[in-house]
């Protein structure tokens, strides 16, 4: 189609959702699936087009007003986050586990990798990082880079960094998930890199205990949007019984409820590295506590209680 009938066809569609604001989270999660459609078909065919700028910026505008929107009951907010998103995640457990191997099947090469070629960590993180690394290490502080910003701006900077990367796993996985795999390979590959980096300088231990305070979540963040991204990849390829328009809707609408869950993440780990990770010298006691207690909320969320949550609502009818 080209790009003129592609914009004519739609655009009285983005402009109402542009300038036709709601507030029923339904109604903007059905727009930003939509969205998504319309996005993912102009970065196939005209990607370096103002079209695909314009759809990127008010799919992310949509996709952060859905969180910012506090006009509805509060009742309605809190089976959101206490039953709707857990069974959702549970539904696409099976995404989650695809991504979570992928990816750190991908990290794992990385590190093996980087073992048997010198050369391989500065071809995935760049000479810059590695050079201004080293002088770090050098000086005796080898996590300086954490240091170099005002708080509050890397704080900001690094939640847009967060909410970009992810949101990126996830919209590529229009492209019949390969885009998402893809993005979790790319990522895979900077964190097994980055990590044998640290390692073979002597510093695993300590890096563990100072970069994963913010990673987990961070990490975390990613595989999770790359089990959404699956989920939509998954149901143009695998619709079943159902249309496959309907089904790619429907795992659209999936897709988004799972990233608007992680915006609490997003934010939390990006107050973790602007605010925290930057007091690299804290007892150790401290940091494997707070590395914990990110540990134990992402298992616990994300798989332990919609797998509780599904077998109680099941068992209700029989009680």
């Amino acid at each position: 189609m080209r790009e003129g009938l592609f914009i004519k066809k739609n655009i009285d569609k983005w402009k109402d959702y542009q300038y036709g604001a709601t507030n029923n989270p339904d109604e903007m999660a059905t727009q930003f699936t939509e969205l998504v459609n319309d996005l993912g078909y102009a970065k196939t065919f005209y990607p370096h087009s103002r079209v695909t700028q314009y759809l990127n910026g008010l799919s992310s505008r949509i996709y952060l007003g859905i969180y910012r929107n506090k006009k509805e009951a509060t009742s309605r907010i809190f089976r959101f986050w206490r039953v709707e998103l857990p069974l959702v995640i549970r539904r696409h457990h099976r995404q989650l586990l695809y991504s979570f191997v992928i990816f750190t099947l991908f990290a794992v090469m990385a590190a093996f990798s980087a073992a048997h070629d010198e050369t391989f960590v500065r071809g995935v993180l760049g000479d810059q990082y590695v050079d201004m690394t080293e002088d770090n290490i050098s000086r005796g502080d080898p996590f300086g880079v954490y240091k170099n910003e005002n708080q509050a701006s890397m704080f900001f900077s690094i939640a847009v960094n967060n909410i970009k990367v992810s949101f990126t796993v996830f919209v590529a996985g229009i492209f019949v998930s390969l885009g998402t795999i893809w993005n979790l390979f790319t990522n895979g590959v900077m964190l097994g890199a980055f990590q044998y980096y640290f390692f073979a300088k002597g510093l695993g231990w300590k890096s563990v205990l100072v970069i994963w305070i913010h990673g987990t979540l961070e990490i975390s963040s990613i595989i999770i949007a790359g089990a959404a991204g699956l989920a939509l990849g998954n149901s143009i390829l695998f619709p079943g019984t159902h249309g496959r328009l309907y089904s790619l809707k429907k795992g659209g609408k999936d897709g988004a409820k799972m990233m608007i869950g992680l915006v609490p993440v997003f934010i939390t780990a990006a107050f973790l590295e602007g605010f925290v990770t930057r007091y690299s010298g804290m007892p150790v006691w401290l940091s494997v506590s707070i590395l914990g207690a990110s540990l134990y909320f992402v298992v616990w969320y994300f798989i332990v209680y919609p797998i509780r949550l599904e077998k109680k609502m099941k068992a209700a009818p029989e009680s």
